[in-house]
């Protein structure tokens, strides 16, 4: 086939016009081999843009295009969706990246040019050696899985269950709610946590399309997007829930008290409970570390008491399998430890606080029933001390990032602190503020000016202990004086942290995390809630620190591309997958271990064993190609002579 390109180089505004000279760029690609016609638009992806590439595509009888412009993970799909429209397989147009791989990284406007000439050369090269390709086809299991019961995995569910599709919740705690559920009210409104929390809570329990499992986590995941297989482990909880009633009985006998996680270790728990008296489902399970029958092999008082029979001390993990189409993940977010901050006292002194513990002593269902009283004494404090950025905006030591709400709820806690016990004072120590959301820049003046709460700019460098009293030693950077503050109460701003765990299942998803182990998305501006694997969507504080709006919206938006998906009759899969020449196979297995996604296997062929690709499960990333010993391992449109052809344009003088 006679070759007909044409090349179409984008100005991208300045993004690449300010460092490639693109007229003669045109020029130097108009004289190319292959290449029929080449011009330039300033916005090739807008209207216009698109409307020349299908204009000439016609005109020229073009056979294949290529795009100078952009990275192809922000408009490869633009500009195939453009080809295909002009009767052209999409699969003939190729993307040059003149934009991240040349303009943006030189600042030699000579250089620049020559690189991008070079750079639109080897994709010219590229095109002339594609196939023409057909996607693939994938039915679509019309149920999801939601992973993580809080506030985001509530969310999604509903909104989900809601639009008439099947849900699976799988939550690891005894019961749904999360961290918020902790929470005693919620900026900048100061409604009751519980108040909006609970009711969905409730909703989820009753909801029709909605099968809820507590106690349970992901043991594997197998398949693809529209058909992924789940295994869910149902952890032991020795209460049969179907049985038990909640009447509390178990519970009240029980002689057993450890420290609740729900009140951040303020308060006692037995060792069989309901983490909190809202909890749903409202069902105890028995902590098998802590129980003294299975220390000592004594007591069983529970099992004495309940008339239900619900108690089963036999009882072993279930597993259960469940068929989805798609998946959000919404795991969830933990406390930075304030054992990592040895210099502020955090696990010696009982009033150095972190902010959920404050906010279990200022919730009404909490253990001092919404009374601020120190954990040493059970005193009154009349000067607490509210300390931002612990652990967060310290790459030296500790967490790089900002944790981004912890500037709001230390607000909210020394208004609401100074509500409870208006004499009080309450001081806040503070890097900067950063209260970025709809309300938050005026709840913060509230603070200040109604609530009479004092900001200090400066960083706390120590807390001790000093007669019964905390010391803080700081500067105030705005004044140029140290400080030295007593106080009775230390409020630590702790960093917020992917949830434990998030690293297995990972790797069980298959999807990735940054460097600070949040979950990553596909493109931070046009696919914030899709993860890098087809049909594995991210919700919430899984994906970086957020407060409940930003939580709840990203929940929704997470909930909508899985009703994108769902409202399809089935989906399409990219063709540029790998595959195996048979004649130079000789079925050594290697790239079977190498594949992340699962997608090879070995069959026998004729008495011979041979590697075969899952097609539908394969996402062309090149592991099998790199390790295969043979060369047997290809893959369509990105073949050794395309690589080779293109490794030779740029080497060449011309």
């Amino acid at each position: 086939m006679k070759q007909r390109i044409g090349v179409f180089v984008c100005h991208c505004g300045i993004n690449i016009a300010s460092t490639v000279q693109i007229e003669r760029v045109v020029e130097a690609i108009k004289e190319y081999p292959g290449v029929v016609h080449a011009e330039d638009y300033e916005y090739m992806c807008s209207d216009p843009g698109q409307g020349m590439i299908r204009a000439r595509i016609k005109e020229k009888n073009l056979t294949g295009v290529v795009v100078a412009a952009c990275s192809p993970t922000l408009h490869e799909l633009t500009f195939r969706n453009v080809t295909a429209l002009s009767g052209l397989n999409p699969y003939r147009c190729e993307m040059a990246n003149i934009r991240e791989h040349c303009s943006w990284i030189h600042k030699d406007v000579d250089k620049a040019t020559k690189k991008a000439i070079k750079i639109i050369k080897t994709i010219v090269e590229k095109v002339k050696l594609n196939e023409e390709l057909t996607p693939l086809s994938v039915p679509i299991t019309k149920r999801a899985l939601v992973i993580g019961g809080g506030i985001a995995g509530i969310q999604s569910a509903l909104d989900i269950a809601n639009a008439g599709y099947q849900v699976i919740l799988v939550e690891k705690s005894s019961s749904i709610g999360g961290h918020m559920a902790q929470l005693s009210e919620t900026f900048p409104t100061l409604d009751c946590s519980q108040c909006i929390l609970t009711p969905k809570m409730v909703e989820v329990a009753q909801h029709k399309n909605i099968k809820l499992y507590n106690y349970a986590e992901i043991d594997d995941v197998s398949g693809y997007v529209g058909n992924f297989k789940v295994k869910i482990r149902l952890k032991a909880s020795y209460v049969d829930w179907s049985k038990c009633v909640g009447c509390g009985l178990c519970i009240e006998k029980c002689p057993t008290k450890v420290a609740s996680e729900f009140e951040q270790g303020l308060a006692p728990r037995k060792a069989i409970y309901v983490p909190f008296p809202q909890a749903v489902p409202n069902k105890p399970v028995i902590d098998r570390e802590h129980c003294r029958y299975f220390k000592t092999g004594k007591c069983r008082v529970c099992e004495k008491v309940c008339d239900l029979d619900a108690i089963k001390f036999d009882e072993e993990d279930d597993f259960v399998e469940e068929e989805v189409g798609a998946i959000v993940v919404a795991t969830g977010y933990e406390v930075y430890g304030v054992q990592n901050i040895g210099e502020y006292g955090a696990g010696r002194y009982k009033d150095v606080v972190d902010g959920l513990q404050f906010e279990r002593l200022l919730s009404a269902s909490g253990p001092t029933n919404g009374e601020i009283r120190r954990p040493s004494d059970g005193q009154i404090p009349r000067r607490v001390a509210f300390v931002s950025c612990v652990g967060s905006r310290d790459p030296e030591l500790h967490k790089p990032y900002c944790s981004k709400v912890c500037c709001m709820y230390l607000a909210k806690h020394a208004m609401l602190y100074k509500h409870r016990v208006p004499d009080g004072q309450p001081i806040i120590f503070y890097i900067d503020i950063r209260s970025d959301g709809k309300g938050y820049e005026e709840f913060v003046q509230r603070a200040q000016e109604e609530d009479h709460v004092t900001y200090i700019r400066g960083k706390v460098s120590k807390i001790y202990e000093d007669n019964g009293e905390l010391v803080l030693l700081s500067a105030d950077t705005l004044a140029g004086m140290p400080i030295e503050l007593r106080c009775d109460l230390v409020v630590l701003g702790m960093a917020i942290c992917p949830s434990s765990g998030v690293d297995e299942l990972t790797k069980k998803l298959k999807i990735q995390t940054d460097a600070n182990g949040f979950l990553t998305e596909a493109h931070p501006k046009l696919r914030p809630v899709e993860s890098l694997t087809p049909g594995i969507f991210i919700a919430g504080c899984a994906h970086a620190p957020k407060d409940i709006p930003d939580t709840v919206a990203q929940a929704s938006a997470a909930s909508s591309k899985v009703l994108e998906m769902f409202g399809q009759k089935e989906l399409s899969h990219d063709p540029m997958v790998a595959w195996v020449d048979e004649d130079l196979c000789s079925g050594c297995g290697v790239c079977i271990s190498l594949c992340p996604y699962d997608a090879r296997e070995l069959e026998i062929k004729e008495g011979k064993r041979i590697a075969t690709v899952k097609e539908i499960l394969c996402e062309g990333c090149g592991s099998c190609i790199a390790g295969c010993p043979a060369g047997a391992c290809q893959q369509r449109n990105l073949d050794d002579k395309q690589v080779i052809r293109m490794v030779e344009t740029v080497l060449s003088r011309g």
